[in-house]
């Protein structure tokens, strides 16, 4: 358009647009407009004859639409006002008229919401990237809500067309008789429709106006791909039962967790497929790594590795994998329980205690030395440092597993020393995840509120102490008065069914899974103490348990490790190999010369011997470093790059970790265990 007619439309935005409040307002802007327009006494060329038609066309659909709502009020009063309708048919009458009024007023709306927003554009510097990004966000803002609304509509003229072929059925049915199976199926429809009203939930209605609450574009990819070759009906696509997976602008991708009609079942085909490509890759990764003398869990990493996103990128549940792996975790702390009884929990209570408690404040006084020479802010290197003094419980369990415990009289058992340790560092976990946003806190506040940041941790820690304290209070009860009688029920039960025994063990420990997590400890702490306590019953009953659950937890191990390999990058650590192989180094010596001079001060004299095993079980990073690192990362403690570097140096360690356990089993363990415990 030239610019004398545009200069003629903008007169009919150029009035208070933004302002209007009514159709009757829009109305009058566009009667003014062709008054101001006529009054210039201009000729009309073709170019202004198009700008009076437009508007002349627009006021006339103005005043058009005006007419037709005027009429939708008096048919609804009429409707109303009707004897002869049923109240459920009035209903739907009217609930049809003001779908579509609100049809009329949206449609308007968006035409002055658009000219409002080509106003704002043109009245905007277009060097201001500032101003421009505020109006796109504006206009964002707006489309979502138009979105909103327009999907409402249609849910809304869906439902009315439900309603209307319903009506019809009705009345086909008054004017015929009904057979005996007719009528039996009409009852069973309406208590179907009865039961679907019942059970759904408005989900969206009731959580669009919760505060936090974003509306955002999204796109919907169909399961079946050939879908869209397919020459099928837009209601055939609406009522497929598979699975769509959704994709925001941020690509995160997400599934259906739980369906509008939970009348038909479901299966998430995509994480069934993930579980079956992981099974049957992890037994050639298993096989390569035994060939090679490597532990299989290292071939199950290589799995998730090839399958994950540095691999083939065929994984595509990875949160759903990650969940069902944390199952593994859950069931190998609960047989490392089963081997670590009452007795021999009492014998190293105190070493397990101190011995983490001395290892992180070692490794959180350097970190903040090493960041005050490399000037890193002291709640980032709080945070590197306690990430790193924690290490792998189910790395060192699968080390320990089926060990011979031959130890001398009066000596300390090294693997009951590892495992408590181990232990302590899963409350420490629980502990450190708590504080995490009172760090976030500080990172971010002045000097003159540290104390009170120092004050709300010491606070934290008093009542983790508490919680520990309710635990083990809670533990002392169930071994009392509950375990005994609890087991032998289960044992009469399950005579010839394995799937009662199996299914009490599992709730058992499930129970003190959810106590430790409802009382803010460590969940893996629950299944630890549930073990310890069904061990207490004696070795034919634990024989007869790690019997049964020991399958289980292999399979679920598989799948934890897995989920491991997921977050290997094998591309970065390549790239940043000289780096990375120094920094790991340095971790691993620095973390086992520290667990040395810890225990050298806390283990009896007659116990020295053990402190290089147990120090090279702890020269490792925790696979819990993922999840830390994840968290801060998202708060903002740390950056991209650090956090890749935690990764990469966790993995780099989990692999060093063998050889160097291998190295202390060598020289401190006779050679009769040695062999077993490698």
């Amino acid at each position: 358009m030239k610019v004398t007619g545009f200069i003629s439309l903008w007169t009919l935005v150029s009035l208070p647009c933004g302002q209007l409040a009514n159709p009757a307002e829009h109305e009058d802007v566009v009667k003014h407009a062709i008054k101001l327009h006529r009054g210039k006494g201009a000729v009309i060329t073709q170019r202004k004859q198009w700008v009076l038609e437009s508007c002349r066309k627009l006021s006339g659909l103005l005043r058009q639409k005006n007419v037709v709502l005027n009429k939708l009020k008096n048919a609804i009063r009429a409707v109303e006002k009707d004897a002869g309708l049923s109240d459920e048919e009035k209903l739907f009458q009217v609930h049809t008229f003001e779908i579509f009024q609100k049809e009329l007023n949206e449609s308007e709306n968006s035409v002055f919401q658009a000219i409002h927003g080509l106003q704002r554009a043109l009245q905007g510097d277009y060097k201001d990237v500032v101003n421009m990004k505020e109006s796109s966000r504006q206009r964002l803002e707006a489309l979502r809500e138009a979105a909103i609304k327009e999907e409402m509509e249609y849910v809304e003229l869906l439902a009315a067309e439900k309603h209307q072929v319903e009506a019809l059925k009705n009345m086909q049915h008054q004017n015929k008789s009904l057979s005996m199976l007719d009528e039996i199926l009409e009852d069973v429809r309406k208590a179907a429709d009865r039961l679907e009203e019942e059970i759904e939930e408005h989900a969206f209605d009731d959580n669009k106006s919760v505060r936090g609450v974003n509306f955002e574009a999204v796109l919907r990819l169909e399961e079946d791909e050939a879908d869209s070759k397919r020459n099928t009906s837009k209601r055939e696509v609406e009522d497929d039962l598979g699975l769509s997976m959704l994709i925001d602008s941020q690509n995160n991708q997400y599934i259906l967790t739980k369906p509008r009609d939970s009348t038909i079942p479901r299966a998430d085909h995509h994480f069934i497929k993930d579980i079956v490509t992981i099974g049957m890759l992890s037994l050639p990764c298993g096989w390569l790594c035994t060939t090679i003398g490597l532990p299989t869990m290292f071939g199950y990493i290589i799995c998730g590795v090839l399958l994950g996103p540095s691999g083939l990128n065929s994984i595509k549940s990875i949160v759903q994998v990650e969940t069902l792996g944390e199952f593994g975790v859950f069931f190998t702390l609960f047989l490392v329980g089963l081997e670590f009884s009452p007795e021999r929990l009492r014998k190293v209570w105190k070493i397990s205690l101190q011995g983490p408690c001395y290892m992180t404040v070692l490794m959180i006084a350097f970190g903040l030395l090493w960041g005050h020479l490399l000037q890193i802010r002291p709640t980032q290197s709080v945070f590197i440092s306690t990430c790193l003094s924690l290490s792998s419980t189910p790395l060192v369990s699968r080390f320990l597993a089926g060990s011979v415990r031959g130890d001398k009289e009066g000596d300390i058992d090294y693997s009951s020393v590892l495992l408590g340790m181990l232990v302590m560092q899963d409350v420490q976990l629980g502990l450190f995840i708590a504080v995490m946003p009172t760090l976030i806190q500080a990172g971010a506040s002045t000097y003159s509120s540290i104390f009170k940041e120092i004050l709300r941790i010491l606070i934290l820690i008093g009542q983790i102490l508490f919680s520990l304290a309710a635990v083990f209070l809670i533990c002392l009860v169930i071994k009392t008065y509950l375990i005994g009688p609890y087991y032998r029920k289960l044992h009469a039960e399950s005579k010839g069914n394995k799937e009662i025994l199996i299914l009490g063990i599992t709730a058992f420990i499930f129970l003190l899974l959810t106590v430790t997590e409802l009382l803010d400890v460590s969940m893996e702490l629950g299944c630890f103490l549930a073990g310890a306590l069904i061990s207490s019953q004696g070795h034919m009953i634990t024989e007869e348990i790690i019997s049964c659950i020991e399958p289980i937890r292999d399979f679920l191990a598989i799948i934890f490790f897995a989920s491991i390999g997921l977050h290997v990058f094998p591309t970065f650590v390549i790239y940043e190999l000289t780096v990375l192989l120094f920094l790991t180094l340095s971790v691993v010596i620095m973390k086992f010369v520290l667990a040395v001079l810890v225990l050298s001060l806390i283990l009896p004299k007659t116990s020295q011997y053990i402190k290089w095993i147990v120090s090279a079980g702890l020269a490792q990073v925790s696979e819990f470093s993922f999840v830390l690192g994840s968290r801060a990362r998202r708060a903002g403690i740390i950056s991209r790059e650090v956090y890749l570097l935690i990764l990469s140096v966790t993995t780099l360690s989990l692999l060093l970790a063998p050889a160097l356990w291998r190295a202390a089993i060598m020289k401190c363990v006779p050679r009769p265990e040695r062999r077993s415990s490698t």
